[in-house]
């Protein structure tokens, strides 16, 4: 073990777990929904009509409506039986191991530059670039699959904007550290020594921002920039966004002395890649990115920890990798631990947030109740990995005494040309043919939802994830503020989650005895998002046309039978409020 306290010191765990405040009053307060949704049921059974009695129908499908909403209230109880917080020990982490904590490799995927603005993507790499992290310990890596050479220029650009960029964020400990949110939401500051420097670095970054811009509009490339890099060249007539070869392009070397910003002091590595795409061969989207990515890296820099990032999504915390850390390199449980997975949060969200993208509910009680049970969802964003465990690796008790494989790990000392040429026949289209990529490796192919079926695999192999919401939110993205957006993102999650229930991935077959029960309802809240659809649907419509009609669906008000219907229905929603309000 690396300490550098006393003896007492390194007997402290680096985080500590809690149940929150107020969980025996609610199991009591579940206990007594479920007495009065079980009358419900019982009084549907004892009520049914008559075969010639016109509400017989409406009557049944009423009682089939209630038992599902009553099967999945169960279901949701799950993610509030157990809910508990991570509070990880930042301080304790740095004083005990310094500067013996492990590499980390970022990846940020992109697809589209007409969707995906390059000076967007930019922002988030060069937020990243900037954490509060040894330089030389970073990698960076931006998957372009869209294969654009706007998006590689822009890169480039950042590249060379970095150099003032991350000296300036550490000199004056600026948040958050993505320029583009930097300068939207912070005005010209009083100090003047931050002031002219402040008014220096805008004025770079908005240059840079002009010319990416410029050259985007103009649809060309100027011959003077694509010869200031050799890149350029993997660039012709030929090439399309869904047909052109690897291109694997290393922008900065962070292993080089000679790669120093403007206050002489390294920078983390930077890399491009677009990976081989050919009319003929399917991509798999996302999760074909993301596993080329994690090849490419295996390559050049191997670090044990993964962070990866949609490229909107912008890091808000220049701390966070020191507090996933806390949860890796703990010697009493971090052996265990296979992804560390923050709240998916947004900076663009409208006053009245009509299409709920703010979701606190989701983030502090129901994705940390799951986490309760060991098994915390995998979002697909702003999640730090375990490399041996997204890579397939089972977990065993020998992992415990295997610290130094996450403390301890070399760059390959290769030339950068060497590097980026056996770096493209990891991103080949064929390399994946007959191998357990996409199946045992990697983000697991086949499912328009790929993160939720991979976390669920990475557990199913012994590790446990964990679940943290920092106070200060650690990443920021863009959510959908438009109607259109909102209904294909929410369609092609319910679509996406549904299809794992009815495949051979349902926790209920698949984690059976390999993650705890709770665990696995966990997911089916979310995994029946679809067909729970169907009985809202005839809940809303059928007692509509029914009372028009002058049937009678419910209990009369004077009739005790009435009282479970009232009780549910003013617990459950006073529930709801509670949360609400107690959430944020």
């Amino acid at each position: 073990m690396v300490g550098h306290g006393g003896g007492e010191e390194e007997c402290l765990p680096l985080f500590e777990t809690k149940l929150v405040k107020g969980n025996v009053a609610y199991k009591i307060y579940a206990i007594t929904v479920f007495v009065g949704i079980c009358l419900i049921w019982l009084y549907r059974f004892l009520h049914i009509p008559r075969a010639q009695e016109p509400a017989r129908w409406a009557w049944i499908g009423m009682f089939m409506a209630e038992l599902w909403f009553g099967f999945y209230w169960i279901i949701t109880q799950s993610v509030r039986w157990n809910v508990t917080h991570r509070y990880p020990f930042k301080e304790t982490l740095i004083s005990r191991y310094g500067d013996k904590l492990p590499a980390v490799d970022i990846f940020v995927c992109t697809a589209d530059p007409k969707i995906e603005p390059p000076t967007m993507v930019i922002s988030t790499i060069l937020s990243v670039m900037s954490y509060n992290y040894p330089p030389e310990k970073l990698s960076v890596y931006l998957s372009d699959d869209g294969g654009s050479e706007f998006t590689f220029y822009a890169l480039l650009e950042a590249s060379q904007f970095s150099k003032q960029w991350v000296p300036f964020c550490k000199k004056f400990s600026i948040e958050p550290r993505s320029p583009a949110a930097y300068f939207a939401q912070n005005s010209f500051p009083q100090d003047t020594t931050l002031a002219q420097e402040w008014l220096a670095v805008k004025k770079l970054y908005e240059d840079m921002k002009c010319r990416i811009e410029s050259a985007i509009e103009n649809s060309s490339i100027s011959k003077d920039i694509r010869d200031q890099h050799k890149g350029f060249s993997e660039w012709n007539s030929e090439v399309t966004k869904q047909d052109h070869p690897s291109i694997v392009q290393i922008l900065i070397d962070g292993r080089s002395l000679d790669e120093l910003d403007d206050d002489g002091c390294q920078l983390p590595t930077l890399v491009y890649l677009a990976r081989e795409k050919r009319p003929h061969c399917h991509h798999n989207f996302k999760a074909g990115s993301m596993n080329a990515l994690i090849r490419v890296s295996s390559e050049i820099s191997n670090a044990p920890i993964i962070l990866n990032l949609d490229c909107d999504m912008y890091s808000n915390h220049s701390d966070a990798i020191q507090e996933a850390l806390c949860f890796f390199v703990d010697e009493e449980r971090g052996h265990k631990i296979s992804y560390v997975q923050y709240p998916q949060c947004f900076d663009n969200v409208t006053t009245n947030d009509i299409y709920s993208n703010v979701g606190n509910a989701v983030h502090k009680i129901e994705l940390t109740g799951i986490d309760g049970f060991d098994g915390a969802l995998y979002g697909g964003t702003g999640c730090f990995h375990r490399r041996e465990s997204i890579c397939g690796g089972k977990y065993s008790k020998n992992h415990r005494g295997e610290m130094s494989s996450i403390l301890f790990n070399k760059m390959n000392n290769r030339i950068v040309r060497e590097l980026e040429a056996a770096a493209k026949v990891l991103a080949n289209c064929s390399y994946e043919k007959d191998t357990q990529w996409g199946k045992e490796m990697g983000l697991v192919y086949g499912c328009p939802v790929e993160d939720i079926v991979t976390g669920l695999t990475i557990q199913c192999r012994g590790w446990k994830p964990v679940y943290y919401t920092p106070d200060r939110k650690a990443f920021l993205g863009v959510a959908p503020i438009t109607l259109d957006q909102a209904l294909v993102q929410y369609k092609r999650w319910s679509e996406g989650m549904f299809q794992i229930f009815l495949s051979k991935y349902c926790p209920f077959i698949y984690a059976r005895g390999k993650i705890k029960f709770g665990a696995q309802m966990g997911y089916c809240v979310y995994l029946l998002w679809a067909p729970n659809a169907f009985p809202t649907i005839y809940y809303v419509i059928i007692p509509s046309i029914c009372l028009l009609r002058n049937i009678p669906l419910f209990p009369e008000v004077s009739s005790l039978w009435f009282l479970p219907f009232l009780y549910v229905y003013v617990a459950r929603n006073a529930c709801s409020i509670v949360e609400a309000l107690t959430c944020g």
